[in-house]
């Protein structure tokens, strides 16, 4: 809205300076900006309204017992996240962006779909919250709208079902028909990867954070027509508005990290996890990254991974010997290294590193062909 007004400024009165706001680098750096000061002006007030309301997380009886002290603590602080992503991006985008309105439409679909999960569970204290397939009904239904828009939609075309492979030059595969069910996939796995590293103060949404400045760089370089060009990946008109999304979202997970960092004062629940990680899996089919998806959100597909294994196995080993066997002490993989006893701050910090790790991986990998 505001970058709108200050077009038609700039385009009737022309007025010194005014001309700067054209800049994607520009209004992404605004975006960011914003997003901070959403996340601490209004943050502190969510958490209190939580608090007064008691709106606070459940004790989880399959978790570690040294988490059972964090039960009553405010959760559903996904509002703080959203707050701080939205405005921004509605302020300082281009709202007749469609990667713009693809994005936003992910954010905002999956986060209300987590909140009915967090209100069934927290307010009606529906012990398991929202039922699992209507969950996953509201995902799939998610992917399946973006999967349609993409393959379907003119401002895609010619490039619907493209993307690229990682490391090898002048190479792009086609999905062609099942390019629809692939995002379909991508978008629900990620939002499920996500939710399931949610599990330790401010491991998902530093991670995210990370993530999405890795895609805020690629987005701006494929959405310019020299520097795509110069790296050789494929030019998407209009991409580079993504980078003011990308970077609201980097704003808006240092302002959430502010208050939950260990120990955390809120938690994002379903709310905030489901959407951020439908979020990251969007970016990737947007910036046609599907498959740098494993590496840039490699604590995401270890932590999905870590559960899957865990499950299947001890379903096999019951049914085989008649007694359960597990892989890890617990599941997701994080609580593994916890009950080896590390202390959740450090399997926190060392997620972070290898989260860096894999950015750089990533980013290399446009020039690395």
């Amino acid at each position: 809205m505001l970058y709108k007004l200050a077009e038609y400024i700039n385009a009737v009165f022309d007025p010194p300076g005014f001309d700067i706001f054209r800049f994607i680098t520009f209004r992404s750096a605004l975006s960011a900006i914003t997003a901070l000061l959403i996340s601490f002006i209004f943050g502190p007030r969510i958490i209190k309204m939580l608090k007064s309301r008691q709106i606070g997380e459940a004790r989880k009886e399959d978790g570690p017992q040294f988490h059972w002290s964090k039960a009553g603590t405010p959760t559903m602080g996904g509002f703080i996240i959203l707050l701080s992503v939205v405005i921004p991006v509605l302020l300082w985008g281009d709202l007749g962006n469609i990667y713009v309105i693809i994005i936003l439409f992910v954010t905002i679909a999956l986060g209300l779909v987590g909140f009915v999960d967090d209100y069934l569970k927290v307010v009606k204290k529906y012990k398991k919250g929202l039922a699992e397939r209507y969950k996953m009904l509201g995902q799939l239904t998610v992917g399946l709208i973006v999967g349609l828009a993409i393959y379907f939609l003119p401002q895609f075309e010619g490039i619907n079902s493209v993307t690229t492979i990682p490391f090898l030059k002048d190479f792009e595969f086609d999905f062609s028909y099942a390019y629809i069910p692939i995002v379909v996939f991508i978008i629900t796995a990620t939002s499920n990867a996500v939710n399931f590293t949610d599990g330790l103060d401010g491991l998902a949404v530093g991670t995210v954070g990370i993530v999405a400045l890795t895609l805020g760089i690629i987005a701006y370089v494929s959405g310019n027509v020299e520097t795509s060009k110069y790296l050789n990946i494929i030019y998407l008109r209009g991409n580079g508005e993504l980078a003011i999304y990308c970077t609201a979202l980097v704003g808006a997970a240092l302002g959430f990290l502010w208050y939950n960092f260990f120990p955390a004062q809120v938690f994002m629940g379903d709310t905030g996890s489901l959407a951020l990680g439908g979020a990251v899996g969007t970016l990737c089919v947007l910036v046609k990254k599907e498959f740098m998806l494993p590496i840039l959100g490699g604590i995401f597909f270890v932590e999905a991974l870590s559960v899957i294994m865990q499950r299947y196995y001890f379903k096999y080993t019951r049914k085989k010997y008649g007694e359960g066997k597990r892989i890890f002490r617990m599941a997701p993989i994080h609580h593994h290294f916890e009950m080896l006893g590390i202390p959740e701050p450090k399997i926190v910090i060392r997620f972070y590193i290898i989260a860096v790790i894999l950015a750089i991986m990533t980013l290399a990998s446009l020039k690395i062909r």
